[in-house]
């Protein structure tokens, strides 16, 4: 993925505490070809898993979901960090999920209508860090029997306990992108070679 790469390397901006701002090409301001590419990378990684469904958590994971989906042609489903009025208790899979970034917890949501026994779900998201967000949806897709066919990160930070804790719990990760390390006083970005 060695346009995602040029892109961070280029245009990311590095804060203290690890900190990797990309907004202007990934998650706030959305590069199609980056997208486009990111698709087509979790398709060729994951393309024999018989997929049905793919989830995400809103809002950074949307778009880069919706492009994998394209790829495998299922439906993409995100869970709402706030239940709808809309949406009974009872009628949602509910998880909490805690956002290091934000220092917030969400209590995220997604209708049972949407997602059952029978699905193949594959998750996707735009980072990996601690692996809070992966975590609480595979605890959604755990409770509507379903099973979890991997999880497609845009990018990982591989210094951070995300990747060894979804392998401790005997998920699939594939990151496009890996970084081995951040270095706000060089404001360097050290990317992994091996995926």
């Amino acid at each position: 993925m060695s346009y995602l790469r040029e892109r961070i390397r280029r245009d990311g901006v590095i804060y203290p505490g690890n900190v990797l701002k990309i907004d202007s090409f990934l998650n706030h301001q959305i590069d199609p070809k980056i997208m486009r590419e990111i698709g087509e990378a979790f398709y060729e990684h994951f393309g024999d898993r018989k997929i049905t469904k793919i989830l995400t958590i809103e809002s950074s994971g949307i778009a880069p979901a919706i492009m994998a989906a394209v790829r495998f042609d299922v439906p993409m489903l995100f869970a709402k960090k706030t239940r709808p009025s809309t949406l009974k208790a009872d009628e949602a899979y509910v998880s909490e999920v805690y956002s290091y970034t934000k220092k917030t917890t969400s209590t995220v949501v997604v209708p049972k209508d949407y997602i059952s026994g029978d699905d193949a779900v594959l998750i996707i998201d735009d980072f990996l860090a601690n692996g809070e967000a992966a975590s609480g949806l595979i605890d959604i897709v755990r409770q509507a029997g379903a099973s979890v066919a991997g999880v497609g990160i845009c990018v990982e930070k591989s210094f951070q306990k995300g990747r060894e804790r979804l392998d401790a719990a005997g998920i699939e990760v594939y990151s496009v992108v890996r970084i081995r390390e951040i270095n706000y006083e060089r404001q360097e970005i050290v990317f992994r070679e091996d995926h």
